[in-house]
């Protein structure tokens, strides 16, 4: 039996899952304005590869109406909108299997609730889908770790050692199960996360990357005063003095951390780092300030090949994540001889 292992998010894709948000408690008055965004990321990506919208039952035709026709719309029990975080995490074997890993959710450290039906979702897709599960009663979210397919796993130590995911597990069972799981021979354990990223307790998604193999763009502040400055780089440290699994240096890209806009009365921080991989494309939220082109040109720099397309987030920001942190790769079987 050939070994399953998760492929980096820039190979080929089968589709990209989404989930519609419907929860007035957890979006409050922007939920209009989040509607708009999650359907504006979901006709960007589409014109890349399909696109399906997973609504809760009885949302599904406001789904349909705000999308349009090039997406994809079913309707499955669920409670929150971060697909990133409670689907399955899609992995691939040598001889053209697919399956779907089923980690546990709990609403990042029961931050809100309900969420039983967000840790029962990864199932339903599967079983909707007709892929294989393989079910791991670890805590673990898609935005907590990058991956480069080829061995190498990067997280943060804020986020999967938090006595909030897995108090009961050490972190060498920890990586472990993200070796078993996942396929990876070697995890970076990354210090932090955003000092800001309060809702996810530090998610890989907003501070780091994998672009290629042996190669990572990481948020990096232009300002020293800014609060997350020290901390990315602390992180950079730790990507200079390591290696990936097949012990390749990394070549490190800085890309300009966040921007900050208003929206509720309040202001947000946009990460572009939260950006989606398509087929022949990134998707990466933006701010609607000047700063978003010089953050679209690294990217592009980063991903030759690909076309940048920005959409506005600053609603998706306000809930606490961007467009990594709504979409969730399915990725393709390549053909076997």
């Amino acid at each position: 039996m050939t070994a399953f292992r998760m492929p980096a998010e820039w190979s080929a894709h089968e589709g990209c899952l989404m989930a519609w948000p419907v929860r007035q408690d957890l979006w409050g008055g922007v939920l209009d304005d989040v509607k708009e965004e999650y359907a504006n990321v979901a006709r960007a990506i589409a014109a890349f590869e399909p696109v399906t919208m997973v609504a809760p039952p009885g949302h599904g035709e406001e789904a349909r109406t705000r999308c349009g026709e090039a997406i994809t719309v079913v309707e499955l029990a669920q409670d929150d909108s971060w697909f990133r975080d409670s689907a399955p995490l899609f992995v691939l074997d040598g001889a053209g299997n697919r399956a779907g890993v089923d980690f546990r959710f709990n609403a990042w450290g029961r931050k809100h609730s309900p969420y039983d039906s967000d840790d029962r979702i990864s199932g339903l897709l599967l079983e909707h889908l007709g892929v294989e599960r393989i079910p791991s009663d670890m805590i673990l979210e898609g935005g907590a770790i990058t991956v480069d397919g080829e061995g190498t796993l990067i997280t943060t130590e804020q986020c999967l050692l938090h006595p909030n995911r897995n108090p009961g597990m050490n972190r060498d069972e920890i990586e472990t199960e993200l070796k078993s799981q996942l396929g990876v021979d070697k995890v970076v354990w990354l210090p932090y996360g955003g000092l800001l990223d309060t809702e996810t307790d530090g998610h890989v998604d907003g501070v780091c990357a994998f672009a290629a193999p042996g190669k990572v763009v990481v948020a990096l502040p232009d300002d020293p005063a800014h609060p997350d400055h020290a901390r990315m780089r602390a992180n950079r440290a730790v990507l200079e003095a390591t290696t990936d699994a097949q012990g390749r240096p990394f070549e490190i890209i800085d890309v300009p951390q966040t921007a900050v806009v208003g929206i509720a009365g309040g202001e947000v921080e946009v990460s572009y780092l939260n950006f989606y991989v398509a087929n022949g494309g990134v998707v990466v939220p933006v701010a609607g300030v000047p700063q978003d082109d010089d953050a679209l040109a690294v990217i592009a720099a980063a991903y030759p090949g690909r076309k940048v397309v920005g959409v506005r987030a600053p609603a998706i920001a306000y809930g606490g994540g961007g467009v990594h942190c709504i979409t969730q790769q399915i990725p393709a079987v390549p053909a076997t001889a």
